[in-house]
């Protein structure tokens, strides 16, 4: 008898137009998220609640901030001063972006362009618009003086803020590279903890001594970034180990589209719509790049939030990974057959 061969599939066979149509469907869905979360805010970036310091006399301090909110509403949460010293101080310790400086008479503006150039030139704008206004020694625009400076080979800070999605990138590529290579939730604790150090060592170099885009200490920066990067890759390697490649589809998601967008490091957490700038400050990449801005330019200072913020994400990606660890053996003990009893064992 001859066997009838089982009809096989023919791979060629068109797909149906109601999956061409949900393809396009869904390829547009996800452009546009991705071009909203990396456009609006640009778009939608402005100064808002920005703190600075104006130095002087009270009633000269007064004049200037009413003239400031009439101008600009909202746009500058002051600190009244006494002097220069103070101002400095404030703009060192990163409590303040700059200041406005009217303890000699005529007003001169200090920026701290390391600290953010969108803002240092926000504020010799205002520099300039203070020059015009009916203030004290008013009819000529203000000195300007930046206090903390980029670098000489970067001064536009083009190299920091492009560093920001490469960062961000290297996270998610150790996680991935990570689940897919490397077996046992400490092996793979330990294999992002390596490779923190390992990557922070080479991007740090490539900005600091190629790019000449930081200052500071070379080993103070490496472990700026080394902990970005540590606290990225074990948060998605924890929500791997949880949920699964959900789980890492979903961390990623967040890290890329929400953490990245909002981090504020082309120009100010402040310039960013509403409560974007303070949401994105609680996710790594805002939170390393403040990291990385006060480590490179200001010996630290204005590091806390950032480290306890990193440092909590790398605390949870490594309890996710022990937990999820934990339930998968669990899961495959009781998957595992009972050893049978022998016969009479019991007689």
């Amino acid at each position: 008898m001859t066997a009838q061969a089982t009809p096989v599939a023919d791979s060629a066979t068109p797909s149906p137009w109601s999956k061409v149509f949900g393809a396009a469907a869904l390829l547009t869905v996800i452009i546009s998220v991705l071009l909203t979360a990396f456009a609006w805010p640009s778009v939608r970036s402005s100064v808002h609640h920005v703190p600075i310091a104006v130095a002087g006399p009270p009633a000269a301090v007064q004049q200037v901030a009413a003239a400031l909110e009439t101008k600009m509403p909202d746009a500058f949460a002051i600190t009244a001063v006494a002097d220069t010293d103070a101002a400095e101080r404030l703009i060192l310790d990163r409590d303040v972006y700059g200041a406005i400086d009217l303890t000699s008479g005529a007003p001169q503006i200090i920026t701290a362009s390391a600290a953010s150039a969108a803002v240092a030139q926000t504020l010799q704008n205002v520099g300039t618009a203070l020059g015009r206004a009916p203030t004290p020694d008013a009819g000529s625009a203000p000195a300007v003086r930046d206090l903390v400076a980029l670098t000489v080979d970067d001064p536009r800070g083009t190299g920091l803020a492009a560093a920001a999605l490469p960062l961000v990138m290297s996270g998610m590529l150790a996680a991935v590279l990570l689940t897919q290579l490397v077996r046992g939730t400490g092996r793979r604790i330990t294999g992002a903890l390596i490779f923190a150090v390992t990557g922070a060592l080479a991007i740090t170099a490539i900005l600091q001594f190629w790019f000449g885009s930081l200052a500071g200490t070379y080993l103070i920066n490496v472990g700026a970034v080394s902990l970005t990067i540590a606290a990225t890759s074990l948060t998605l390697l924890g929500l791997e180990s949880l949920l699964g490649l959900p789980g890492l589809g979903l961390g990623s998601a967040i890290m890329m589209l929400i953490g990245n967008p909002l981090s504020g490091t082309g120009t100010a957490p402040e310039m960013l719509p509403g409560w974007s700038g303070a949401l994105g400050q609680l996710l790594p990449p805002g939170a390393g790049s403040q990291l990385l801005r006060s480590t490179a330019f200001f010996d630290g200072h204005g590091s806390a939030h950032s480290i306890i913020v990193l440092t909590t994400w790398l605390a949870v990606g490594v309890a996710l990974c022990v937990t999820g660890g934990l339930r998968g053996r669990r899961a495959t003990k009781a998957a595992l057959p009972e050893p049978a009893v022998p016969v009479g064992a019991g007689a």
